[in-house]
């Protein structure tokens, strides 16, 4: 053997041509990283992430988490944020990291689809998913979806093992899977029912349009016993996360209970309706997650084709993961409530099938000028990804007018909480400060400000008669309300929390802050001063 044909790498005599999969491998998973991790804490913490860190506060002070049946998401989720925040210090970057670690994992697991769909198909796949602008936007959010795409994916990685191999091995995966899924989110059973009814489709359409090559379920190399352990362990994780670690057995039966109530919220829009997108009266013609491909995926889109050519005779296993995409696309398609990071649950077998039909097509060397237009299509596509990655998530990041910022906190909120922050910084003491909160909505204000405990949250009808906090914050439009609670000097700095509020206002006491914005000099009102008059209407009462 020629001694060029041979390298060595950790222990292990490795061909040359491995060599090369494993640095494009790297390559990807670098840029991948790259993009997760470069100024991850560029956008302040959106609102669902205020929420969640929230949750985490309050499992430091009650030990566990209290799973709640109407918040429609599993515990998993609050743990794994817990334990970065926990290890990590209360910081941006250690709520984030979750997300980031388990959206590089669904890189990295999108190459070992080179088990079923070549080693071409699986890094053009993962190249689609390291660039994609959703996978690196909400890859680089503390929200559930980002572990819930990986988990459909060790599903599904698990399922196919089962089919072709039969292996003992893929039993713990799909185990694994279906067990992560139940844990993060109620919209489990959507894919669950998928995955299963995928099967059933393709065993019809087989006889219709057979398989080339088919694939002949294995014989199991598992027993009956494997299978008990199994789901036992699983069973084990799910007593001993929805029981608050057994400290709150309600969890149990809410587990149960949650899948009713949140049937009731996915018939129901609650206010993620996308009706502009519907075409006449039938529900699944609505075409909102294509027009979010056509705009930011295009190497989806071009998987979304190849998913319609599968119907044609082709491999059996990228078919099945057509009709699993396009029954997941049909299923959010009807289901009138939609938040564009659902997004991730849908993309990634597109993104698997954009990689094996570019593979395919050079494989299967067609002629000269198809293949090289496709193959050109996928780099234009590849390209576009890249170029919209770096503008949404680095220049355009807080930007309503992107259709993925969706009730994102806006800059401008620093100009309320970096005062008071930076306070805390200088003196620890300071964690004695006031505030008053009067808005409807504030998150993610109770997470920013956490460790300030002498924050009230109130609404138009709770109102202090008299306001004396060291900061107060309100809608703008009720200054006039606000200024004739006001028992000495303050200083007025307006700002906007999110694009669908309307502008805030906060009030710092001149006392305290009055130093900090020596030479800032923002308008100062003294006691009984009143702004211009303002007929807007007043929050109402709420609570963090």
């Amino acid at each position: 053997m020629e001694p060029g044909e041979i390298v060595t790498m950790m222990g292990r005599r490795w061909p040359s041509s491995v060599r090369t999969v494993l640095l494009v491998e790297a390559a990807i998973l670098a840029a991948a990283a790259l993009l997760r991790f470069l100024l991850l804490d560029i956008k302040p913490p959106h609102f669902d992430e205020g929420i969640n860190g929230w949750f985490c506060d309050q499992m430091r002070v009650q030990g566990f988490y209290r799973y709640d049946p109407e918040n429609y998401h599993g515990p998993l989720w609050f743990y794994l944020l817990f334990a970065s925040l926990s290890l990590l210090g209360r910081n941006l970057w250690a709520l984030r990291l979750p997300a980031v670690a388990a959206s590089l994992a669904s890189v990295w697991l999108t190459l070992r689809f080179d088990r079923y769909l070549g080693t071409g198909a699986a890094l053009l796949g993962a190249l689609a998913m390291a660039l994609s602008p959703a996978e690196v936007f909400y890859g680089r959010y503390a929200i559930h979806e980002p572990l819930f795409a990986l988990a459909l994916m060790v599903t599904a990685y698990g399922l196919l093992g089962i089919w072709r191999d039969g292996t003992r091995r893929d039993l713990g995966i799909l185990v694994t899977g279906i067990t992560l899924l139940l844990l993060l989110k109620e919209t489990a059973v959507i894919h669950l029912v998928s995955f299963l009814l995928a099967a059933v489709v393709l065993a019809f359409w087989e006889r219709i349009v057979p398989s080339r090559p088919a694939l002949t379920p294995a014989r199991p190399g598992w027993s009956a016993s494997d299978l008990g352990r199994c789901l036992l362990v699983a069973l084990l994780a799910l007593v001993v996360l929805y029981s608050g670690t057994f400290f709150n057995w309600q969890g149990i039966p809410d587990f149960f209970r949650a899948y009713a109530k949140w049937f009731q919220t996915g018939t129901g829009a609650g206010g993620h309706e996308k009706t502009d997108f519907q075409i006449g009266h039938f529900a699944f013609l609505n075409w909102y997650w294509i027009s979010l491909m056509v705009r930011y995926e295009w190497p989806a889109l071009l998987g979304l084709l190849v998913a319609v050519r599968l119907a044609w005779p082709a491999p059996a296993i990228p078919r099945y993961l057509a009709i699993t995409a396009l029954g997941v696309l049909v299923a959010y398609s009807i289901v009138p409530y939609k938040t564009p990071w659902c997004i991730l649950s849908i993309l990634w077998p597109f993104q698997l099938l954009f990689g094996w039909g570019v593979a395919e097509c050079v494989r299967r060397g067609f002629p000269r000028g198809i293949t090289g237009v496709f193959v050109l299509l996928a780099a234009i596509s590849l390209s576009g990804s890249l170029l919209r990655s770096l503008r949404l998530n680095f220049r355009h990041f807080a930007d309503p007018a992107e259709p993925y910022v969706y009730v994102q906190t806006l800059p401008e909120i620093r100009r309320f909480t970096d005062p008071v922050l930076g306070l805390l910084g200088e003196d620890p003491g300071n964690r004695s400060m006031t505030g008053e909160i009067i808005l409807e909505s504030y998150y993610p204000v109770p997470w920013i400000l956490g460790e300030i405990p002498g924050i009230g949250y109130y609404g138009k009808e709770s109102m202090p008669s008299k306001l004396d906090g060291d900061f107060v914050v309100a809608l703008t439009a009720d200054s006039r309300k606000i200024e004739e609670r006001l028992g000495e000097p303050y200083l007025r700095i307006p700002f906007r929390l999110r694009d669908s509020m309307d502008e805030c206002t906060v009030w710092f006491r001149e006392s305290r802050f009055g130093a900090w914005f020596a030479k800032e000099r923002p308008v100062r009102v003294a006691p009984g001063a009143l702004p211009h008059p303002t007929t807007a209407p007043s929050p109402v009462k709420t609570s963090p």
